[in-house]
Parts: C-alpha cells; sequence; structure tokens
C-alpha cells in the first residue's frame, strides 16, 4: 500500500518533509518504523496531536520500511492522502 501512495505523490519522506506536511495541513497520518528515534517520535508525534493527525508506529524496521516505498531507509513518513492513510492504518492494526 506504502508503494502505491508513493507513486500517486502521496507520502511525505523523513524529518522535515514530514514536519512540513503537519504544518501545512497535508499530513493525514505519520507512520514510523520501529526503531525510529524517541526524540523524532516525540517531537512528530507532539506535532500530529496538535493538527489531530494519527501517529503509527510499525512493527518495520527503516530498512525494511525504506525498502517497501522504494527507499534505502526511512525512519518516518506521512501519508498525504485520506483514503490511503485509511487502508494503511487499517492494515497496521490488522498487524498487531
Amino acid at each position: 500500500m506504502l508503494g502505491m501512495a508513493r507513486r500517486a505523490g502521496r507520502l511525505s519522506f523523513g524529518h522535515d518533509a514530514v514536519k512540513d506536511a503537519l504544518r501545512n495541513g497535508e499530513a493525514e497520518t505519520v507512520i514510523f518504523a520501529c526503531d525510529a528515534s524517541d526524540r523524532l517520535k516525540d517531537e512528530l508525534t507532539a506535532l500530529a496531536d496538535i493538527n489531530s493527525v494519527t501517529a503509527v508506529v510499525t512493527g518495520f524496521g527503516s530498512s525494511e520500511f525504506g525498502k517497501s516505498t522504494g527507499m534505502k531507509s526511512i525512519a518516518v513518513i506521512s501519508v498525504n492522502d485520506a483514503g490511503f492513510a485509511k487502508r494503511i492504518i487499517e492494515l497496521t492494526t490488522q498487524e498487531e
């Protein structure tokens, strides 16, 4: 699902891009790799909470997370489309 959202241009990758998406009201959800730093998770989760955006920590490491999006390694992504965000959250909660 992340690959499809990436091809559609509906993802932001990395700290700065996700932060910008949150500030601009584009982000529908924020997704963290399980090995993302606590500082990164705390900062972006607080910003997501302010903007009423769901933040989710996956069970995937940053290298696995990156591969699913066609990148080498990535610790945080924002999904900037409501439909993709809803489906990704559904899939994430099913895995738990």
